[in-house]
């Protein structure tokens, strides 16, 4: 419940976070990620259930800079017309959902986007938008029954992207600069991309990559390709390659993290890493927060409260010792 550094302190962040379920697995992110002087946009998602949404309010209602966004539709706009009226003059906004667990500490990342390559510089992973992709801006798409997207029926092909933009695909995932946000909210040419977007299969995924390659907006990346190490992801047709299986088990193809695959993720060293079910796998959560934590308070310049620790430490032979969970061992 206090700055850990002068450094911290100095650079706020904000955060959006989108949820709509694992309530325990959001709540330990939370806890993994605060610090007092960052600011926390939750965008609680309208498929979530009633008693998930009164849990995630009555949380949010013990912080002053964790609140709930003001609108339940297109998350992280909305989140970030709300992050630029918050009285935290924060420097960055980094997105998340409900499932992802820091690898970084605070401390971590502000000196990772802070860092010659990233300083000033908005992180949006992507390349131009291959033919295998094209499909998702070519046609327009409508949710069914809030579950899945598909191409709406006998709907002829949409029009061009507006103003001549060449659309690029990427992750959903960024870190971006408050002079970007604010480009993103008032220019005109982004407006009418974001109405343009609104029927395409995933707007996330096209959208802040092909706006950060605009040489008029603030911090952009305009010859930018899958630079930056957002997150640790295992993808299932990427076995064998970037990675050597899933420990847990794979669900869309994405792998749901055990403790197996802890050490491939540490060892990336990426900002974050997805996904994590408390219910499924419960202790690769256990070992990950307790391993970040200890991590947050070596790095910590001020005096450490007990409060703050995780685990129980007690004197041993005049040795310390840290007693963890035996799966973590």
């Amino acid at each position: 419940m206090a700055p850990l550094s002068k450094e911290e302190e100095d650079f706020p962040l904000a955060f959006i976070i989108t949820i709509h379920k694992e309530l325990e697995t959001f709540v330990r992110l939370l806890r993994a990620i605060y610090a007092p002087q960052n600011v926390y946009c939750i965008h609680i998602d309208d498929k979530a259930l009633e008693e998930y949404k009164t849990s995630v309010r009555s949380l949010s209602g013990c912080f002053p800079n964790v609140f709930l966004a003001s609108v339940s539709e297109k998350a992280d706009i909305n989140c970030m017309k709300d992050l630029v009226k918050s009285p935290v003059k924060w420097r960055r906004v980094i997105n998340l959902c409900g499932q992802d667990f820091p690898i970084q500490s605070n401390l971590e990342l502000i000196r990772y986007i802070q860092g010659s390559e990233w300083k000033d510089r908005n992180m949006t992973p992507g390349v131009k938008q291959p033919p295998s992709m094209k499909h998702r801006t070519e046609f327009p798409y409508v949710e069914v029954k809030g579950i899945h997207v598909a191409p709406r029926a006998n709907a002829p092909k949409k029009g061009p992207p507006p103003h001549n933009l060449t659309i690029y695909f990427g992750t959903a995932y960024y870190s971006l600069t408050r002079p970007f946000v604010e480009f993103v909210l008032s220019d005109p040419v982004a407006k009418d991309l974001l109405e343009w977007s609104r029927d395409t299969f995933s707007p996330d995924e096209h959208y802040w990559v092909t706006l950060n390659h605009m040489k008029e907006a603030p911090g952009s990346r305009v010859d930018g390709e899958w630079e930056g190490n957002i997150r640790a992801i295992k993808w299932r047709d990427q076995e064998g390659r970037a990675h050597q299986g899933c420990k847990g088990q794979y669900i869309r193809d994405i792998c749901i993290f055990g403790t197996g695959d802890l050490p491939w993720i540490i060892e990336r060293d990426s900002m974050f890493a997805n996904k994590f079910e408390t219910a499924s796998f419960p202790e690769a959560v256990d070992c990950l927060e307790l391993w970040h934590r200890h991590k947050v308070l070596q790095q910590a310049s001020v005096p450490i409260q007990p409060s703050w620790r995780l685990t129980t430490e007690v004197e041993v032979s005049n040795s310390t010792l840290t007693l963890i969970p035996e799966d973590c061992v």
